[in-house]
């Protein structure tokens, strides 16, 4: 795990989102075998294969795949041997979330800003150039092993930056548009930690706050705050265990991720009743809450404009407050170890987590922790 000096204190003067973050400009995962995880996400969740960079293209390093679906992007590669960063990446964490890259406007001015507020540097702006114009990213370290990639694309119009080539494939979208938000898992007291960071450095606010008396059982619980960056399209929420008298998802998690690291990207769809039973033709698994959760789910959520009987069949969860409902189902994990999930949610109003749905969400958790003697 990178070691990070205390973020600065000092109450943030400029006005407004200083950072000026635009959108996540794409989610960068290390497998173990690329083209065989581009399959996955291609085939599995319907991204559409878009670049591909390797051997072919002047990459000597690692293979790596460039997938798309709607508004969302997520990057897959390989190394190609044991020196490379990236071999010694899957070897401690398996399959995992390495970049979380944030479009921006100037990607100097947001290094510039966030390390003179304590981050700590990953690499200084830099350009990099082909004949598709000059792509200008900078980086910064957070919790883990992460980063935080600054990402301006003002000048060049490829298919996603140097090495990478087009690549020609035919996709069935399930209708996944865009990012939600992404979950940080972190150590028992480190949450408020994380928390500043991203106050402090990258002049997010905090939204919302569950601690163990909303996410519990009789055997573990979690705390979780969600951060906001200052458009409102960027949300962190960070997750640390709670203590319990068995082992928590957080920590199992951090047991088999071996560092802190990104727990779940959840994505949107427009029907996530047609998404879902794509999804689930497609083989992709998700967990179920008992059929219980739904005999009383109109009482407490009243009207929506979805079946509850095809809600129940696919087993979505909904929840409401003041300003809607939302749906919301999770997969089970989409690697070998029991780390990253995906977290697929459809908004109607409601710009929740689906607090009224944590209960029955922990306590399908803890039954597959059970069933892998990990509880």
């Amino acid at each position: 795990m990178v070691q990070v000096d205390a973020p600065d204190t000092r109450p943030i003067t400029e006005e407004g989102d200083f950072l000026q973050i635009r959108a996540v400009d794409h989610i960068h995962i290390y497998v173990g075998n690329a083209k065989q995880a581009m399959y996955y996400w291609w085939k599995g969740f319907g991204f559409k294969p878009v670049a591909y960079s390797g051997l072919e293209t002047g990459n000597r390093d690692f293979a790596s795949y460039v997938l798309e679906s709607g508004k969302t992007r997520i990057i897959v590669s390989a190394p190609y041997g044991p020196s490379s960063p990236l071999a010694s990446h899957h070897m401690v964490h398996g399959d995992g979330v390495k970049v979380i890259a944030l479009e921006v406007g100037d990607a100097e001015q947001a290094f510039e800003v966030t390390t003179s507020r304590g981050a700590e540097a990953a690499w200084a702006p830099r350009e990099e150039e082909d004949d598709f114009g000059v792509l200008r990213t900078s980086a910064i370290h957070t919790y883990g092993e992460v980063l935080h990639v600054f990402v301006d694309r003002s000048d060049y119009s490829g298919p996603f930056g140097p090495t990478y080539q087009p690549l020609d494939f035919e996709a069935e979208s399930v209708g996944i548009a865009s990012i939600d938000h992404i979950v940080g898992n972190v150590q028992l007291g480190k949450m408020d930690y994380w928390v500043n960071f991203y106050h402090q450095v990258m002049g997010f606010r905090q939204l919302l706050h569950f601690d163990d008396k909303d996410i519990s059982t009789e055997y573990s619980a979690l705390m979780s705050k969600v951060m906001e960056n200052g458009n409102g399209r960027i949300k962190f929420p960070i997750n640390e265990p709670a203590e319990g008298k068995r082992k928590s998802q957080i920590e199992e998690y951090l047991d088999f991720y071996m560092t802190p690291g990104a727990q779940h990207i959840a994505i949107t769809t427009g029907d996530i009743l047609d998404t879902v039973q794509k999804l689930q033709a497609n083989g992709i698994e998700f967990l179920r809450v008992p059929d219980e959760y739904y005999e009383v789910l109109p009482d407490r959520v009243g009207e929506i404009q979805e079946s509850i009987d095809a809600i129940n069949e696919l087993g979505i969860l909904v929840d409401r407050d003041d300003e809607g409902y939302l749906l919301q189902i999770f997969s089970k994990p989409i690697q070998d170890r029991p780390t990253s999930f995906i977290e697929i949610i459809q908004r109607r109003g409601s710009r929740g987590f689906g607090k009224g749905n944590f209960q029955a969400l922990f306590e399908s958790l803890e039954l597959e922790q059970q069933r892998r003697g990990n509880l």
